[in-house]
């Protein structure tokens, strides 16, 4: 990829970046090769408490009355590979790789969410050239698993007035405003009873469903693999004795789930009606979600009997809980045509190593009360079900301005630019902007980037002409920032 894509400077600091681990919560490699930096470049640097970085450059020659401006982005990706594929997000670096007119990666996540935006700022810091007034550049830690970070971050560690969070990823579209979330999360204790001799096992897996970002394509009627799974087993249980000994589906709160699988137990005599119905199940599915998800796969393949199931209470307990779950658009907006209002994602299932289920889901809503109503329907299916309910993570959306001077700075520069008007507007999934606006209530605020598709899976890539477009965007917006008045 060396050298072959422009603007050069910023895919080659995005290269580097590919070569340093950094899932969430384990991101010390990233800071540290980010504090090299600052240190190799004569650049300052301040780290809070909760891990954020501060690297700040004096101004262009010329720009020094202009107005402090922040550039953010978060330094965690999500770590996503292909079942096949063998890779230690703590230890392998990514592979990006250029494939036509995108860079993607082999097998994994590719973490341009937020590695693009991390790899701009670098590019800004490093150059001598660049037109900018005082810059402070703000690494932000964990947002992609519960933005502890911008949670973390405190009133007076910047001084800027205006910030750009470089997070987005539609090119052509300016983002003003976002969701809040929160976390629901319900565990259950699972009691046992003996396989009898005459049952045989089988797993039952699901994979082929692209998955995707849980805000950003939660409208897209993709394939949720943890619902497509249950679904089976609800309707199987009710024609027969089909049992469940363990569910296994999803991994991130903000993906939407995309393989699964369960081991199972029916009666010897049953297996060919297993073997038979899940076929037809399959197909019907595929009929269901042939223009979404073309390759939608199901198998079933014997194994050795495990010596315990669920007792048939706790199992239909748990199928129905997670059947009657909602999953997808709850509500569309009534005041922006076409963005989503409020939405549920369920995330996982997954079962610890002491036998306990934690099935984990995620809310979001530009309406904070529509949010907590939303997170309370989702406790009160749990809790109806046995389950201990807990949430977290909460986080409160971002107004939407569509007059302040960042929005008109910015709008002017892209259309000057590229000779037509962006898509100014907000976004449904979760920037960290408003948990920015609670420590600092006068930050002026927008959000851009260049076009990613499949964040959050092994699908995720990056559209190369778009990259050369917000580098071009953010030259000019910086070149534009006003002085200081009064």
């Amino acid at each position: 990829m060396k050298g072959s894509l422009k603007p050069k400077e910023v895919w080659s600091h995005f290269e580097k970046i590919c070569e340093i681990p950094r899932p969430s919560k384990k991101e010390e490699k990233i800071l540290a090769h980010l504090i090299r930096f600052a240190e190799n470049h004569g650049l300052s640097w301040e780290k809070d408490p909760t891990g954020n970085l501060l690297i700040r450059k004096p101004a262009h020659p010329g720009y020094e009355n202009r107005k402090t401006l922040v550039l953010q982005s978060h330094v965690d990706m999500v770590g996503e590979k292909l079942g096949e594929v063998s890779h230690n997000f703590e230890k392998d670096p990514i592979q990006p790789v250029v494939n036509h007119e995108w860079v993607t990666a082999q097998g994994t996540t590719l973490g341009a969410d937020d590695g693009i935006g991390m790899a701009a700022q670098l590019a800004v810091l490093e150059s001598e050239t660049i037109e900018h007034g005082p810059l402070e550049c703000l690494f932000t830690v964990d947002e992609e698993s519960g933005m502890t970070g911008a949670f973390g971050l405190q009133p007076g560690f910047l001084t800027g007035k205006i910030l750009i969070n470089l997070d987005s990823e539609d090119e052509g579209e300016l983002f003003i405003g976002c969701a809040g979330g929160i976390d629901t999360l319900a565990r259950f204790s699972p009691s046992y009873e003996e396989v009898p001799g005459h049952y045989m096992a089988f797993r039952i897996t699901l994979n082929g469903l692209k998955g995707g970002h849980s805000g950003d394509e939660i409208h897209k009627g993709l394939g949720n693999s943890v619902k497509l799974l249950n679904r089976f087993f609800w309707e199987e249980s009710r024609e027969y004795d089909l049992r469940l000994c363990s569910f296994d589906g999803g991994n991130m709160r903000n993906a939407i789930p995309r393989e699964g699988q369960a081991l199972l137990v029916v009666p010897r005599e049953r297996r060919e009606d297993l073997i038979k119905h899940l076929e037809e199940y399959e197909k019907t599915v595929q009929s269901e979600y042939r223009v979404t998800e073309p390759n939608l796969k199901f198998t079933a393949e014997p194994v050795s009997k495990p010596p315990h199931m669920y007792t048939r209470a706790f199992q239909d307990n748990l199928v129905k809980a997670l059947y009657a779950c909602p999953h997808g658009v709850y509500a569309w907006s009534q005041d922006i045509p076409g963005l989503v209002e409020s939405s549920t994602n369920l995330a996982s299932i997954k079962q610890n190593g002491n036998g306990n289920i934690l099935v984990t889901t995620s809310q979001r809503s530009s309406v904070d009360s529509a949010r907590k109503d939303l997170s309370q329907k989702i406790r009160c299916a749990f809790e109806l079900a046995g389950g201990q309910v807990e949430q977290a993570g909460g986080y409160p959306g971002w107004k939407p301005d569509p007059d302040s001077e960042i929005v008109r700075i910015t709008t002017q520069a892209y259309t000057d630019l590229f000779g037509e008007k962006p898509v100014v507007r907000a976004i449904h999934a979760g920037l960290e902007c408003g948990l920015f606006l609670q420590k600092y209530p006068d930050l002026d605020m927008i959000s851009f980037g260049p076009t990613i598709k499949g964040a959050h899976t092994p699908d995720e890539r990056i559209n190369i002409h778009t990259v050369e477009k917000f580098w071009d965007l953010l030259l000019e917006v910086m070149k534009r920032i006003p002085e200081h008045t009064g």
